[in-house]
């Protein structure tokens, strides 16, 4: 059996990679697992904020199926993650790195005991949430995480020490590893070489940073996301910002490349699926905003590259649509083992052969308190809102996502048509998302997120139909 290598950042963009396109960080040893692996252009998160899609992730179940549905919130002790299952086929598993699965409480130490690690027999490293910027190891071997990146060894370095040791470890066993890197998410700040490698002045403003044709929700979100051009200093702030956030992956791509040479020099490299991707994407000033959890896409389409020289031809390039909900399906598909029967996802692992299976290309918006609901397809985004307006996006012609159609007549069989779709995919899952998506009739618009009577877009569709 292949060993297991997970590498999931923690709010990376897809502009940031060379691999996907990017030109603003040099990004060696990540477009290296592109280029000798596979490559899928159309991978979502199907919710844009870390607990529930790393849930999704874990266990390939949609967010209020596995408890973890936002932040807060636990995921639910009895779900069966691919640790799990790969245990259970005699992996050895570890994860090292921000887990952010287990609630609001803080262990004293912030890591999380083996017993709830959800099948990752090593969990010494688990560190439960924060954004800790370094850490000092003590003589007593206590460890102490840090706000500052200069108070110790900078996080992601750290947690690729462990890494490199987990793997320099001789063993009999197959192993399950993952590693999960804190960066780029705010706070925008990095040790150097690296807080210094991007100059301010020569980052770019997106198009739409001062677009202000925003729906409703985005305006009145309270804690959605941020409004950078709330700073007087608007656009020297998000410089600041972009050039921190770079500066990030910038190291990130250096540590994955310590980690790649380790596997060489270990031997590990062809029997080694070396899997990289992210919880979700950033806004980075897209549409004058920094963060995510809204409805633009940025945030939702993300890198997932897959390097398995024993299993996957070089320069493999997938464009169907594959989901974090596929995940587990995907991944046990291509080590040839069983699922455990309670996935909601598919199993994509036949595209990475080469072989064609029939497959819808959609993915599905899921989010963090069912205020929204919604599709992506290859030609439109449908976005439909518990309070105030809906989007329709063409994702072809408009790629900025600037223009709203949902309103337009010419679009009504359209947007008719993608509303159906996703009530009828939060019918079969038994979303809370039905109780404003069904029948039920709305009293009018309501401030976000507020929990009394809100429009009822079923009923608002059905009326395209008329």
């Amino acid at each position: 059996m292949p060993n297991v290598l997970i590498i999931q950042t923690d709010q990376q963009s897809l502009w940031t990679l060379g691999a996907y396109g990017g030109a603003v960080v040099q990004t060696p040893h990540i477009d290296s697992l592109a280029r000798d692996g596979a490559t899928c252009t159309n991978f979502f998160v199907n919710s844009a904020v870390c607990t529930p899609s790393r849930g999704c992730l874990l266990t390939g179940r949609y967010p209020h199926c596995h408890g973890a549905f936002r932040n807060p919130m636990p995921i639910n002790n009895d779900e069966v993650t691919f640790a799990r299952i790969l245990a259970g086929h005699g992996y050895d598993t570890a994860y090292i790195g921000k887990w952010h699965l287990d609630g609001e409480e803080r262990p004293p130490d912030e890591l999380i005991p083996r017993e709830r690690a959800m099948g990752f027999a090593d969990s010494r490293y688990m560190i439960n949430r924060g954004h800790y910027k370094s850490v000092e190891e003590e003589a007593g071997g206590n460890i102490r995480f840090k706000n500052s990146p200069g108070e110790g060894r900078y996080m992601t370095d750290w947690l690729v020490d462990k890494t490199v040791e987990y793997l320099s470890t001789p063993r009999e066993r197959p192993f399950l590893g993952m590693l999960c890197i804190p960066d780029p998410h705010s706070p925008y700040t990095v040790r150097e070489p690296y807080a210094s490698m991007f100059e301010p002045r020569a980052m770019s403003i997106p198009p739409t940073f001062y677009e202000d044709r925003h729906p409703s929700w985005v305006r009145d979100a309270p804690i959605a996301a941020e409004y950078v051009r709330s700073d007087p200093d608007s656009e020297a702030m998000l410089r600041r910002c972009k050039a921190a956030y770079c500066g990030m992956v910038k190291c990130i791509d250096d540590n994955v490349g310590r980690i790649l040479s380790c596997l060489e020099e270990r031997g590990l490299t062809e029997n080694t699926a070396v899997i990289f991707t992210t919880d979700h994407g950033e806004y980075m000033g897209e549409h004058g905003l920094i963060g995510k959890n809204m409805l633009y896409e940025t945030a939702y389409r993300v890198p997932m590259i897959v390097r398995w020289p024993e299993g996957i031809a070089p320069r493999t390039r997938i464009d169907r649509f594959i989901t974090t909900v596929d995940f587990q399906q995907t991944l046990l598909g291509l080590l040839g083992l069983a699922g455990c029967g309670r996935e909601q996802g598919r199993d994509a692992s036949p595209f990475f052969r080469g072989k064609a299976v029939e497959w819808t290309d959609e993915a599905f918006i899921h989010h963090s308190r069912f205020g929204y609901s919604g599709i992506f397809t290859p030609v439109f985004e449908l976005g439909l809102a518990r309070c105030g307006e809906h989007i329709l996006f063409d994702r072809r012609h408009d790629p900025d996502q600037v223009d709203n159609l949902a309103e337009r007549p010419e679009f009504r069989d359209v947007v008719a048509s993608l509303a159906e779709r996703v009530v009828r995919h939060n019918r079969d899952l038994d979303s809370p998302a039905m109780e404003w998506l069904g029948d039920r009739r709305g009293k009018g618009r309501t401030q976000p997120h507020d929990d009394d009577v809100s429009i009822a877009p079923l009923e608002w569709y059905r009326t395209l139909r008329r």
